[in-house]
């Protein structure tokens, strides 16, 4: 492992420089990694794996989207491609990537399949966490552990693609054969991590749920939309509204902090936009962090877990989901975005392409 500083603590991570392919490779020789589920991660970390000459099947109900998916993806019923039970059965790895209220609606069939000495994987520590709430218990004699890149399933198959890789964290909840530790790092890396830093289930499902009600979804789309208003309420328009708000981050602003870190990025910006940088960000930070504090709260007492297993089990949840991104997706600001993005010279040159295919 490699030691790395991190704002003063050090860490231990796995690089691929150090534990590289072909080790992974060696390691997963003789498994059969069984996929279950084809839908968010899915897909990204099962053709990563399959690219790297890792044998994995697909898990999937027959005649659904997902199962059409993965037959478009290249697996092939029968071969790489089973009824979810007959998967569970010939897996030695099985990468139980449902939703969090599938894994607990199907658990009972993947329970007793898990024979001594296969492993059972996780990209989420929901369901072992709060077992209390899922009914999720592994039996004895299997290893448990996860790798949940720190991204969507897409970003991981697309900075794969690219020759990049999406970072991961990586825990061991069971070590049942000795091997955990070598099994959960080599998948790791055939999924296509950057590089893998260890957690515990606890901690990944607490930052997680944390993360996705704050700065990664929830948060920013709070953020956005106050903004948006005050802008169009002073008498801007959807367009600088949007521009200010949202496409300048996104296009401009993030990247260069993605590369180089937010002191670079005040750093290589206007003398004004620095000094108001400088000057408000404590003052949100300090407004804001009271929310997140009590976000934090309620995903450790198990409330938000609750909330979703309630809200994803109802049988109209996809109706009721639909309403409320049709108010996102309908909202001004976000048909502003898609204005804006129709806009933008790459999707113009696609746009004028698709025109002269059609003529």
């Amino acid at each position: 492992m490699a030691q790395i500083n991190f704002g003063g603590t050090v860490e231990n991570v796995v690089t691929r420089e150090e534990f590289p392919l072909a080790k992974a490779q060696e390691i997963l020789q003789n498994e059969t990694v069984a996929i279950i589920g084809y839908g968010v991660q899915g897909p990204g970390q099962a053709l990563n794996q399959r690219d790297n000459d890792v044998n994995v099947i697909v898990g999937q109900r027959k005649n659904s989207k997902s199962w059409d998916k993965a037959v478009a993806d290249g697996f092939v019923p029968g071969e790489t491609l089973f009824e979810i039970e007959e998967a569970l059965q010939k897996g030695t790895i099985i990468c139980y990537l449902l939703s969090d209220a599938a894994q607990i609606e199907l658990w009972p069939t993947v329970k007793k399949h898990l024979t001594p000495g296969k492993a059972l994987y996780f990209s989420h520590g929901f369901g072992i966490t709060f077992n209390e709430q899922t009914g999720i218990v592994p039996p004895d004699g299997v290893d448990v552990f996860l790798v949940a890149p720190k991204g969507s399933g897409t970003s991981l198959r697309r900075m794969f693609l690219q020759g990049r890789g999406l970072n991961s964290s990586y825990a061991i909840f069971k070590d049942a054969t000795g091997r955990a530790k070598e099994r959960v790092i080599a998948l790791g890396i055939a999924v296509g991590s950057g590089y893998l830093f260890e957690t515990d289930f606890r901690k990944e499902v607490f930052s997680d749920l944390t993360g996705e009600r704050g700065t990664l979804m929830g948060a920013i789309q709070g953020i956005f939309a106050a903004q948006y208003q005050v802008l169009r309420d002073n008498g801007h328009s959807p367009s600088e509204a949007f521009n200010e708000t949202v496409e300048e981050l996104t296009q401009s602003l993030m990247p260069l902090v993605a590369e180089n870190g937010m002191d670079w990025m005040y750093a290589n910006c206007s003398t004004t936009a620095q000094r108001g940088a400088l000057d408000w960000w404590k003052r949100f930070r300090d407004a804001t962090q009271p929310v997140f504090a009590e976000l934090y709260k309620s995903v450790a007492s198990g409330k938000e877990s609750q909330r979703s297993i309630d809200s994803n089990s109802q049988p109209d949840y996809r109706e009721k989901l639909e309403v409320e991104l049709k108010e996102l997706r309908e909202s001004e600001l976000w048909q502003a975005g898609k204005a804006v993005r129709s806009l933008r010279p790459e999707n113009q040159k696609t746009e004028a392409l698709a025109s002269e295919t059609r003529n």
